[in-house]
């Protein structure tokens, strides 16, 4: 989500080894590499495990009431060496229930009576001991024994919120965003065991790895797009619909599946009363759904993969009353492209991935509901800010709730890099500038505060650009080969798993063959303010020496435009290495038979707090 998330982290204390640094591993990360559940060369450890379930949702939604009625059946798989008498599940749609403390500000109208759990099996068996506390339910269950399974059969309901749109509700009158819309079975991990932490509206989701099958009845004249593939598309909708969306699964060119004359034609939807949608989803974190009586849909697809010539379809649904989504379908595509091509250089891993016109700038498994925007520029950047969410939080299963920065800041990045690559004329700071003027204040914590506990500014900077800058600024010590090498090592440790932060740190050590942790404790877990200055410049027999001094204890690379007496520009650029080895000030060196009369420090996507001693004038 491009927005605000957050944490806080009690450390031990960190000790050094001759010259090289050790992190701090708080001590719940010491007993996974005790259980070797973990590892500390990056890998999953050889008694690592995860839980999962399947899904069979059955969805009966009401777009004029908003009332959701639903059955889940679910079947889940106890992998863990535990035996389980409870299980806890997440009822994200009491978030909008009175009383449910919460850190978003909703309308006292959008409150209501929350998700009612009609009735409830397990194992065939009637349940009735089970408590429900706002967003969280646990339920007492007989012993589930390591490697044994639990079903659920849960009949439920609830009103979908009208207004407040917090990442799912009603669009407009005739189109809505349904996510959370289920009663789902908690995270169970090798390092906090159940995922207790309460949805507040602020800190975003960890979810296991499932599978579903979904089954979504709304009135006729209703499409309905979701997370994963479409099983019955003749039978809900009309004959040239579907050929112009299997023609777009097989071509580069841009297609109208639904147009205006469609639309005004009512030439959709199949003419019954009612029409259910049915899709399947492998190995996703979630699964969301969104319909609309009036959308546009525009789609296309790419190949994504060369080896396996693997096609990746892209849609844009929307309003035809927001302009600036008709080039949105655009963005999309070049994004995936950006994504499996150059960076992260990973083919883009679902068949579709379809942006939403709805109210919000969130993420979803082969879903973005992205709202309309004012200009050009902020469409591209969202576009392809929501989508990159693909890789991460997605691809890999990380606990957004704990380390937003685990996903936030790969989706910064992605912005930064991909937004020029669609658009070369933009330049993205996006968070650059609120991490430099509140770096060192009340706010400003290190990165690896858990998510929940972040204060003020610290909410934005510490999940988005300042992991983000981090991920640069090793990007561009290593280089672009071998920080792709080291990202895909990453990825190929993790993906379908659930790393935490030393998982991270581990991986890019190991996949680059560097010891990067003077890097990680500097940027991760101290913090301080960011402030760099040029000290001297000074005029030797080959040129010039300008001395740079960091002001902070995070490294930070140093740009520097020299302008000669003759009106001539260069350009001077040094990676965080050079501070590698604990200096407070350096010596850039400016070999040269010109007269320098002036130099100026600073780079977009560098945060210098005081920019007033970033100039020199050379006399």
């Amino acid at each position: 989500m491009k927005s605000i998330k957050i944490f806080s982290f009690l450390l031990c204390v960190a000790f050094y080894a001759s010259a090289q640094t050790v992190l701090p591993v708080a001590p719940e990360f010491q007993k996974a590499y005790q259980k070797q559940t973990r590892s500390t060369n990056g890998k999953p450890g050889k008694n690592y495990w995860q839980n999962s379930s399947k899904y069979d949702l059955n969805v009966d939604f009401n777009p004029v009431s908003r009332l959701l009625k639903g059955k889940v059946q679910v079947v889940y798989s106890n992998n863990s060496p535990d035996t389980l008498k409870e299980i806890w599940f997440k009822l994200y749609p009491n978030l909008y229930k009175k009383g449910t403390p919460r850190k978003a500000k909703f309308s006292e109208s959008d409150l209501g009576d929350g998700v009612a759990i009609e009735k409830m099996a397990a194992n065939g068996k009637p349940v009735t001991d089970f408590k429900i506390d706002g967003t969280n339910m646990t339920v007492n269950v007989p012993a589930v024994l390591p490697g044994k399974t639990i079903s659920f059969t849960i009949t439920y309901s609830y009103t979908l919120n009208k207004g407040s749109h917090m990442r799912t509700g009603q669009v407009d009158e005739g189109s809505h965003f349904v996510a959370y819309f289920f009663p789902r079975i908690a995270v169970y991990d090798d390092v906090d065991g159940w995922n207790k932490y309460p949805y507040t509206g602020a800190e975003e989701f960890y979810n296991d790895f499932d599978q579903f099958s979904a089954a979504i009845t709304v009135p006729g004249g209703y499409g309905v797009w979701a997370t994963g593939d479409l099983k019955n598309p003749t039978e809900v909708f009309q004959k040239d619909v579907v050929s112009r969306m299997l023609s777009a699964e097989k071509n580069d060119a841009v297609i109208d599946v639904i147009t205006d004359k469609d639309l005004a034609d009512k030439k959709v939807m199949q003419p019954n009363t009612f029409n259910t949608f049915k899709f399947e989803a492998k190995n996703v974190t979630d699964f969301v759904f969104a319909l609309s009586d009036h959308y546009l849909w525009k789609s296309s697809s790419l190949v994504v993969d060369p080896k396996t010539k693997r096609r990746t379809r892209v849609d844009a649904v929307f309003n035809p009353k927001h302009k600036d989504y008709y080039e949105v379908i655009d963005f999309a595509r070049k994004t995936v492209e950006a994504m499996s091509y150059t960076f992260p250089k990973w083919p883009f891993p679902y068949n579709h991935e379809t942006i939403f016109d709805g109210l919000d700038q969130m993420e979803y498994p082969m879903m973005v509901n992205d709202n309309p925007v004012d200009n050009r520029t902020d469409a591209i950047t969202l576009t392809d800010h929501e989508i990159f969410h693909t890789m991460f939080p997605f691809y890999m299963g990380i606990n957004e709730t704990k380390y937003g920065w685990m996903d936030e800041g790969w989706a910064t990045i992605g912005e930064w890099l991909i937004s020029p690559m669609i658009d070369s004329t933009i330049v993205d700071e996006y968070g650059v500038q609120p991490t430099a003027s509140s770096s060192g204040g009340k706010d400003d914590t290190p990165i690896m505060t858990l998510t929940p506990d972040l204060k003020g500014s610290g909410s934005f900077t510490n999940s988005y650009p300042k992991p983000g800058l981090a991920y640069l600024y090793v990007k561009d010590y290593l280089g672009d080969e071998l920080f792709t090498k080291a990202l895909h090592t990453y990825i190929q440790n993790w993906n379908g798993k659930h790393p935490m932060p030393y998982d991270f740190f581990n991986s890019i050590n190991a996949g680059s063959g560097k010891d990067l942790n003077w890097f990680w404790k500097a940027w991760f877990f101290e913090d301080g303010v960011t402030d760099m200055a040029i000290k001297a410049v000074d005029q030797t027999s080959g040129g010039y020496t300008v001395t740079v001094e960091n002001k902070s204890i995070k490294p930070l690379p140093i740009d520097l435009t020299l302008t000669y007496e003759d009106g001539s520009v260069e350009k001077r650029h040094s990676t965080i290495g050079i501070w590698e080895k604990g200096d407070k000030q350096v010596k850039i060196n400016v070999k040269t038979s010109k007269k320098l009369s002036k130099v100026v420090m600073g780079d977009p996507h560098t945060p210098d707090k005081v920019k007033s001693d970033n100039s020199f004038s050379v006399k």
